[in-house]
């Protein structure tokens, strides 16, 4: 076979491995994201607990740089320390050494099983809870698939006059082969795919041990070195998470490597072929690790309070720019292009009001007053968009306009209102119940506020519905999102009726925080009834609306 060949067909599977690997994250971050967040920030009975939940987290979203970023916001809103944060990285590099241990199976008989599975509830279902469970089975299926094509395609490498040569040298040179396995997952992103892809190349024997463990070290030290990335625009706190996770498993990893050459290691111990022993070494590194340096994790803490000094400024929230306004006067004489400039203006506007939306939950569970503060600042930006886009399509429906036109301008306008609701909420009710909850050191009880999680999870994957439905204006999406709004009253309801349950057996954390609960749980409805508009227009065009909902009285 021809090197180009086995070159694309390797990268082919490659990059599939990746896409799996994302494609599991993502889909059960969308399913259950918010369950995910609440057991992390829920993990406050010691440093032990939370590397816990870091680590079952990192299993069940195959990504230990993703419990990172969690912990990370988490110490940003105060809700979580340094320490704890750095105790559940641990966990999560623990939890991502199991995922590759299981992955590392022979599992490719239940490929049909898996696509036939995910492929059914993908297509076949329209609850997102299913659509999304079936896009996890999927991912599973397709890293499965890409490990397969992966030793396929490597198949004739080990004829290849090249390959003794380059492990050679890297035999003789393990520092090297740390390094660019480092870079590797650094690259890649995925300390998980780049552990994959060593250990098959293990098991088909072209990675010897000697090059291999070297190699694994790199890898979980590029793991680190991801979420300090990830992390660098973050503020004083969420920083140094990543930066004590990394310091240890550097200096972990570094004083492995300088026992290797000594062969005093049991690794043949640890499995019968080299491809299990690999996957056992990386999962008993990861082991120690966290056995070693949970213990130190306060010490760590201070470390990085001195290699990080605290900034005198905070770090801005996410999307809290003000990027110069789309709303171009010149494109005033070509509606066509004006209309598509105000819905470009819109989604900046609706990005700033998630950048509202999404932090209130964790203020409501722990904010102080200078982060609810930050937060109901970003309501004057929401107010100012506002009025612009209002006053740029008054200007423009002054001139020769369609009907179909006009008639858009009024919805887009329509929509502005809403958003601009919908900051004034989250400014004025969210932020304000925050405070009172705050300044009255009060507590949700565990159901309620695993209510108001689910609730603001709910509406936050709305917005990002609705702002798709404004862009595409697709038919489906509308229904979808317009389908919410009973969704949303149902959740409410049932909500209403846990917590009058809750308050007749006296639990007391109910009845210290039944208004603010009451009023949080009415302020998200309210929420998504505003988002759920955009999608009425789409569908009185296509016939799909009624009227209304009231029963016609018999003549």
């Amino acid at each position: 076979m021809h090197p180009f060949v086995i070159v694309i067909h390797l990268a082919g599977a490659v990059m599939l491995l990746l896409w799996a690997v994302r494609m599991v994250r993502t889909g059960v971050e969308r399913a259950h994201g918010h369950a995910l967040k609440r057991a992390l920030r829920g993990a406050r009975g010691g440093h032990v607990s939370t590397a816990m939940a870091g680590a079952v987290l990192a299993v069940v979203l195959q990504s230990a740089t993703a419990v990172g970023i969690l912990a990370a916001g988490f110490a940003s809103s105060g809700i979580l320390s340094v320490g704890s944060g750095i105790a559940a990285l641990l966990g999560a590099d623990l939890g991502s050494a199991l995922v590759v241990k299981i992955l590392s199976f022979d599992l490719g008989g239940l490929i049909p099983v898996l696509l036939f599975i995910g492929a059914t509830l993908f297509l076949k279902s329209e609850r997102r809870t299913f659509r999304q469970s079936g896009r996890i089975v999927l991912g599973i299926a397709f890293i499965l698939m890409s490990l397969q094509m992966v030793g396929e395609a490597t198949e004739p490498l080990r004829e290849s006059a090249a390959l003794p040569q380059v492990l050679g040298y890297l035999r003789g040179d393990p520092l090297t082969a740390f390094a660019l396995a480092a870079i590797l997952a650094w690259m890649v992103h995925s300390s998980v795919a780049t552990l994959l892809l060593f250990v098959t190349f293990a098991g088909a024997g072209m990675l010897p041990l000697e090059v291999a463990l070297p190699m694994v070290l790199g890898a979980n030290v590029g793991g680190g070195l991801i979420a300090v990335w990830l992390t660098r625009g973050m503020g004083y706190q969420a920083r140094r998470i990543p930066l004590g996770n990394l310091i240890f498993r550097t200096v972990a990893a570094l004083a492995v490597l300088l026992v290797l050459p000594l062969d005093v290691l049991p690794i043949d111990r640890l499995g019968p072929t080299e491809g299990q022993q690999l996957v056992n070494f990386h999962l008993l590194f990861n082991l120690l690790l966290v056995l070693v340096c949970l213990p130190f994790t306060r010490w760590m803490e201070h470390l990085t309070a001195l290699l990080l000094p605290a900034s005198q400024k905070p770090a801005p929230l996410p999307g809290a720019g003000r990027p110069a306004s789309l709303l171009d006067r010149s494109t005033i004489g070509t509606p066509a292009l004006a209309i598509a400039n105000v819905k470009r203006e819109l989604l900046r506007m609706g990005e700033a009001v998630e950048t509202m939306l999404a932090p209130a939950i964790d203020l409501l569970d722990g904010g102080n007053a200078e982060q609810i503060a930050r937060v109901r600042a970003l309501d004057q930006d929401v107010n100012r968009r506002h009025t612009e886009i209002k006053l740029f399509i008054a200007e423009l429906r002054r001139g020769g306009l369609t009907e179909e036109e006009a008639q858009q301008g009024i919805e887009l306008t329509g929509f502005a209102i809403n958003l601009e609701h919908i900051g004034d909420l989250v400014a004025k009710s969210l932020l304000t119940l925050a405070e009172e909850k705050a300044r009255k050191s009060l507590r949700f009880s565990p159901e309620g506020w695993a209510e108001i999680c689910s609730l603001h999870a709910r509406v936050q994957t709305n917005m990002h519905l609705a702002l798709n439905v404004l862009v595409s204006g697709d038919l489906g999406s509308a229904r979808a999102l317009a389908r919410e709004k009973q969704e949303m009253r149902r959740l409410e309801r049932e909500s209403h009726n846990r917590h009058l349950a809750r308050l007749q057996s006296g639990n007391a954390e109910s009845i210290e925080t039944s208004d603010i609960h009451l009023e949080c749980v009415r302020t998200l409805k309210e929420i998504n009834s505003l988002l759920v508009k955009v999608a009425y227009p789409i569908l009185a065009e296509s016939g799909q609306l009624l009227d209304s909902r009231l029963v016609q009285p018999a003549e």
